[in-house]
């Protein structure tokens, strides 16, 4: 019988990259001076290192092949791979993300308490018992649908899974677009425009004023941030969602706009009279140990068989 091929990708720490790696002058006089812009930099990295630690047993223990990958700007070698593992929090998941068609994942928040781990279902209390039912596809795993968004007619990404910010590149200028939804086009003036799927929804789409969806839904959402409304009255589209076969489409009335997704390592430069497309995405991301959360029924009926790739 063949071992699981599982890629375990972890992420780099602040302390890691600032202290070890490259000391930074600026980062080590504030730790020298106990500053509080920094105190929990050491702990946060303690505390990775030693779930890393009890991951890397249980993959032992699990008789697994393991391909490690320990800088996020490589490439994931993910031929005949059973399962993504993800060591960090949810930044590592997301930024891993956007290279996955259809192997499933499973994340591991290495610091609970001190990183934002929704989309991670294990940390170091929990991964010994989860990762062997993930690899024997006996773990519940969620479907979590994706956006695509185009500009230009050109995909930019069909991986979208938290949302995507359409904004004036600097922030205290007043974003300019033309807005087309469901046949209807205005003209509309705002801090900014968040479209995002539903796993996204308890982000900043919520913080704006938008739905929260269930996990599993396919449903799409955009709200405008901070309208500007001249004379006072509301635009007609101010937030909505939309289904799959819908789209909501964008002309940009900005020299100097850019389209933010998934956070800010995504980042394309949008000029005037530039077309933005929000779509439902064709690759739903298929992720371990969410079931139960916000309105996803858990189940203990196995999943379906692991993709090998």
């Amino acid at each position: 019988m063949s071992r699981p091929i599982v890629l375990l990708v972890t992420k780099r720490t602040a302390w890691a990259n600032h202290v070890e790696r490259s000391p930074n002058p600026l980062v080590l006089g504030l730790l020298q001076r106990q500053d509080p812009t920094v105190a929990r930099m050491k702990a946060a990295h303690e505390a990775h290192l030693q779930c890393l630690r009890v991951v890397e047993q249980a993959l032992r223990e699990a008789q697994a092949e393991v391909r490690l990958v320990d800088d996020l700007a490589l490439p994931l070698p993910l031929d005949g791979v059973s399962l993504l593992l993800t060591v960090g929090g949810d930044g590592t998941l997301l930024h891993a993300s956007h290279q996955v068609a259809s192997t499933p994942v499973l994340g591991v928040n290495s610091a609970p308490g001190l990183s934002i781990g929704f989309f991670c279902g294990a940390d170091a209390s929990t991964i010994d018992r989860l990762l062997p039912l993930a690899l024997a596809g006996q773990l519940p795993a969620v479907p979590l649908h994706r956006m695509e968004v185009l500009c230009n007619d050109a995909v930019l990404s069909s991986r979208v899974l938290n949302e995507a910010l359409l904004c004036n590149s600097c922030p205290a200028a007043t974003s300019r677009y033309l807005l087309d939804f469901r046949g209807h086009e205005e003209e509309q003036r705002s801090s900014g425009l968040w479209v995002g799927p539903a796993a996204g929804s308890t982000a900043a789409l919520r913080s704006a004023g938008g739905e929260v969806l269930p996990l599993d839904s396919d449903l799409l959402q955009f709200v405008v941030r901070e309208p500007y409304l001249v004379g006072g009255r509301p635009y007609r589209a101010m937030k909505s969602t939309f289904s799959r076969g819908e789209a909501l489409r964008v002309r940009s009335k900005m020299y100097d706009g850019a389209l933010y997704m998934d956070g800010i390592g995504r980042s394309f430069p949008v000029t005037l009279g530039d077309r933005v497309e929000f779509r439902l995405g064709p690759e739903p991301l298929r992720v371990f140990g969410l079931a139960g959360r916000r309105g996803q029924p858990f189940s203990a009926s196995p999943s379906a068989a692991l993709p090998t790739g």
